[in-house]
């Protein structure tokens, strides 16, 4: 028992230190691409925790995410939890608090490059649908002579 214990805290230490190392990458990309060309736009994936002042999200956006845009003349500020400002929605400004965690891309049109980090719901997902997929080829290969070779890690 205590091996696996071990084993589950192990894990649960490197999903937290890659969480970490993600928001901190997260954070350098978007303040790198600030100094570089002056103009981020990030996007954001819906959740509660996103505050879009009275506005909140759009139908579309709770399912695609919301583009923000930044730039070097705004009063915004990152904290370690994540960015906190005070964005226009046509002439109406809205008090913005965005968990980093939630940011799901950073990019720049300038610039030419984007960085995305799918939700971790997202990965869960598309490991699902690949699991799903592997079985039913298995299945079409048991009862022949093809001998099916996986070179995943375990």
């Amino acid at each position: 028992m205590p091996n696996n214990l071990s084993f589950t805290m192990a894990k649960i230490s490197k999903d937290d230190d890659l969480s970490t190392g993600l928001n901190n990458l997260k954070k350098h990309i978007f303040n790198e691409l600030m100094d570089l060309v002056g103009r981020v736009f990030i996007i954001v994936g819906f959740s509660e925790d996103v505050k879009i002042g009275n506005r909140g999200f759009l139908p579309e956006e709770k399912e695609k995410g919301l583009v923000l845009v930044f730039n070097r003349g705004m009063n915004f500020k990152w904290h370690d939890w994540g960015i906190e400002a005070k964005l226009a929605f046509g002439s109406t400004p809205q008090e913005c608090l965005v968990p980093i965690e939630h940011i799901i891309g950073i990019y720049s049109p300038e610039a030419g490059t984007q960085f995305l980090s799918l939700p971790a719901e997202s990965t869960q997902q598309s490991e699902e649908r690949k699991e799903g997929k592997e079985g039913k080829t298995q299945d079409k290969v048991e009862g022949s002579k093809v001998v099916k070779v996986d070179f995943g890690k375990k």
